[in-house]
């Protein structure tokens, strides 16, 4: 992507947001937009396809602090109208009445500030890679657009970690051409017009622009004869099956990376990578918290007050844990190690929450037995509440 590009294109309207959008507002805008435009979800739609095309671009750009400043900078100094022409065709910082040559040190001269290059040569650099007096370096072939993907898992499969096969239905390398879009037999050859640069640079006025080539779509080769495949791009939609590895412990919401897994370069550049974005599905039993597992366990009244032995249930297997008697409810029982494996091996823990049940009905039998507890048991120490009950009847 060339730097007229980033002038030409509003990538911020392109995702529907803010110019001050977070990384989270602008992560959340291109998921929403990639789920409503994708080409799975729009079969034989071209203009949903170009939407996609565009919301990843301006998310490639707009997700990586580093571009996302040198957009904003770029955006700003030609948005702004910060160089304008003059009646000699000479461009002048907002209009003010003199020449942009005496600024940067006169005609032909060089300014010191900027190791001796003039304006023209300034201005070049910024159209061709960053290259004085407009040699841009050549291209090559397009690195392909990552893909993202969605996968929801099960709540032991995400504790455990899994190897699931993902199918996708998306750009591949053509098998025909290797993806260097030519027929087979043939090979691309050097752009005649911009000779494998992959940019052409043109004058106007006191300034020299770069572009991609529009011979060979900044590419800096042309095909002669296209592969009867792909038709030159080195690329095929096709559905393609790989099997990922989730790994033991991912979250909810974690992104993972495979990186050379996403949509394959142009004529055989370097592909782009995949995202795979984790859905855990809730278990019935189950909680999580960071690397511990959390589970509620209901009790009997008789079993918080004199104690007992419980068996649990835990993910690979069960645990026996003592509840010590005069156990109030809401107290957590911990069962170390039996939570998540961490990456150097070590393992949360099990955390039971004991619930202590109030039957709302009870037998003759068991009424009269509770009655006669009451009457033999302490009375509950709300001594400091009665006080202030008193004072403020």
């Amino acid at each position: 992507m060339s730097s007229k590009d980033w002038i030409e294109k509003d990538f911020y309207a392109v995702l529907g947001v803010d110019k001050a959008a977070s990384a989270d507002d602008i992560k959340k805008a291109y998921r929403k937009l990639a789920r409503e435009s994708h080409p799975d979800h729009n079969p034989g739609d071209p203009k949903a396809e170009e939407r996609f095309k565009a919301a990843s671009e301006a998310y490639n750009v707009l997700s990586d602090t580093g571009r996302r400043r040198e957009y904003d900078e770029l955006r700003s100094l030609f948005g702004s109208g910060a160089f304008r022409r003059n009646a000699r065709g000479g461009g002048q910082p907002g209009g003010m009445p003199f020449d942009v040559s005496d600024m940067f040190g006169g005609a032909g001269g060089g300014d010191r500030r900027f190791g001796g290059a003039g304006f023209q040569d300034l201005f070049s650099s910024i159209f061709s890679g960053g290259q004085a007096g407009g040699q841009a370096a050549p291209r090559g072939p397009a690195r392909g657009r990552d893909v993202e993907t969605e996968v929801a898992l099960d709540f032991g499969d995400a504790v455990r970690g899994v190897t699931l096969p993902l199918t996708l239905r998306a750009p591949g390398v053509c098998e025909t051409c290797h993806g260097n879009g030519a027929k087979p037999g043939t090979q691309p050859r050097t752009c005649p017009v911009c000779h494998g640069a992959g940019v052409t640079t043109r004058d106007q006025g006191a300034f020299s622009f770069s572009e991609p080539c529009r011979n060979c779509q900044g590419v800096g080769t042309v095909v002669e004869e296209k592969c009867p495949e792909c038709h030159g791009t080195g690329g095929v939609t096709k559905t393609r099956t790989m099997n990922v590895r989730f790994p033991a412990g991912v979250a909810d919401g974690q992104r993972i990376r495979l990186a050379g897994r996403g949509e394959p370069g142009e004529r055989g550049g370097p592909a782009g990578d995949l995202f795979v974005h984790v859905k855990v599905r809730p278990d019935e039993l189950f909680g999580r918290t960071g690397d511990d597992l959390t589970l509620s366990v209901p009790v009997t009244f008789a079993e918080a007050v004199l104690g007992t032995d419980l068996r649990v249930p835990t993910l690979d297997g069960a645990v026996t844990l003592r509840v010590p008697p005069g156990t109030p409810s809401g107290r957590v029982l911990r069962a170390r190690g039996k939570g998540v494996v961490r990456r150097d091996g070590q393992a949360g823990d099990l955390l039971v929450t004991l619930d202590v049940v109030v039957p709302a009905r009870l037998s003759d039998e068991a009424r009269a037995a509770l009655e006669a507890f009451a009457e033999q048991s302490p009375p509950a120490a709300r001594e400091h509440l009665d006080a202030r009950v008193r004072r403020v009847s």
